[in-house]
């Protein structure tokens, strides 16, 4: 197998999507427990965005001496199996790549993950649809997880980015367990947002009982949390400051193919909605970068191997 190449996107030096490069490296092969994908799509997030810019190397949080791999979302199908792997090779799967100070990433012809990190795709479901899912739903439900039981007093929970992937999800999601939620987003996002199931608000006024900050607008957000509230972020190692007796958590991000599996399928019902703004080729990857970048998408942007 490792006679044959496959192509993985990179950045060596970053400055900004510019900086990505496509090199050749060797089809991984999966060992123990692990499957090889054959990528069909992979979707771009802000923390892409983040390496590439620099600033998780800056921090000390990436510190790969030769290049560090993008991506982590992906959908494709089952290339080669590992030992102890009950999927079978043609299996169509989604799932994403943990953690972002890696040598390899989804944004490549080939990814290799614990098997135990993918979950089979619903029968019909489109790979761009199942790409742009994975990390978002995930870290939506596991937010959820963070919060716990939906409390009988101080359930008024209020979501920023409420139109951003992992914000709808967690909307969503919240609001099906019995929260009383609220989206926080701009004034042309409130019609998708109450489509969630949800109120809507672009300019908060007074404070909630719970902060879920999808956004990470951090101090911002903490700021919107009533005195003894709670505050769930998305940024590990870069909580904000905890005040007037809240309590700040954050959600640490992790594969899980079986929690992935049921989400897939919240999808398929209609709780949980998915977007794609663009789907480029990776031949195109930098003007992918570029679009997310730019702002103003509106759903997924995702690349086409």
């Amino acid at each position: 197998m490792n006679q044959q190449t496959s192509r993985r996107a990179v950045v060596r030096t970053p400055h900004g999507p510019e900086s990505i490069e496509i090199v050749d490296v060797p089809v991984p092969e999966p060992g123990q427990g692990q499957v090889l994908v054959k990528v069909a799509a992979a979707a771009i997030n802000p923390v892409d965005l983040e390496v590439t810019g620099g600033g998780l190397h800056r921090l000390g949080l990436v510190t790969q001496p030769e290049h560090t791999g993008l991506g982590a979302d992906f959908s494709g199908v089952v290339e080669a199996i590992g030992d102890d792997v009950d999927l079978a090779v043609g299996t169509r799967v989604a799932g994403f790549v943990g953690g972002f100070d890696r040598d390899h990433g989804s944004h490549a012809e080939h990814v290799v993950v614990d098997a135990a990190d993918v979950a089979v795709l619903p029968d019909g479901m489109c790979p761009n649809v199942a790409a742009s899912l994975p990390l978002t739903v995930t870290t939506a439900a596991q937010l959820l997880e963070v919060l716990g039981a939906v409390p009988a007093e101080g359930r008024r929970l209020l979501v920023t980015g409420a139109a951003g992937g992992v914000g709808a999800a967690v909307a969503a999601l919240a609001a099906a367990r019995g929260w009383a939620v609220t989206g926080l987003a701009r004034a042309g996002d409130e019609a998708f947002v109450r489509g969630l199931g949800v109120d809507f608000t672009a300019a908060p006024q007074g404070r909630w009982d719970v902060v879920a900050d999808a956004a990470a607008m951090q101090d911002e957000a903490v700021s919107l949390v009533r005195d003894g509230g709670r505050f769930v972020g998305v940024k590990p190692g870069l909580e904000p400051d905890a005040e007037r007796g809240i309590a700040v958590d954050v959600v640490v991000s992790r594969p899980d193919g079986p929690l992935l599996a049921g989400l897939l399928d919240r999808v398929v019902d209609g709780t949980v909605p998915a977007r794609i703004h663009a789907a480029l080729p990776l031949a195109e990857v930098v003007g992918a970068y570029q679009l997310l970048a730019n702002g103003g998408v509106r759903g997924r942007v995702v690349v086409l191997p």
